[in-house]
């Protein structure tokens, strides 16, 4: 496949925090998910995760901040930055990740 529309994937996709990995580039797996307004408890990994939000808006607790990210960014979780999703999360997120 070499051509993915995310919205429309992301669209057939049970809710939940389940991700499908579409694809790689190099060692990264590229994963898409619908997110529905539920919240996912705080994670931790030892890599770089991009988070990029195609539809909707990602709410995010990083330490004592919380993070809005719209339509069209990316916000990059450090490797060993705690994070966890807010309730009100929703859309297509695309995760870059190994």
């Amino acid at each position: 496949m070499t051509s993915i529309d995310f919205n429309s994937l992301a669209k057939t996709l049970p809710a939940g925090w389940r991700s499908v990995i579409v694809g790689k580039v190099g060692a990264a797996n590229i994963k898409v998910l619908r997110m529905d307004e539920r919240p996912y408890g705080e994670e931790t990994h030892d890599y770089n995760e991009g988070l990029l939000v195609l539809d909707g808006q990602l709410l995010l607790q990083v330490g004592q901040a919380e993070i809005v990210v719209k339509a069209g960014q990316m916000y990059l979780a450090q490797a060993g930055t705690a994070h966890a999703v807010l309730p009100g999360s929703h859309g297509t997120l695309v995760i870059i990740d190994v």
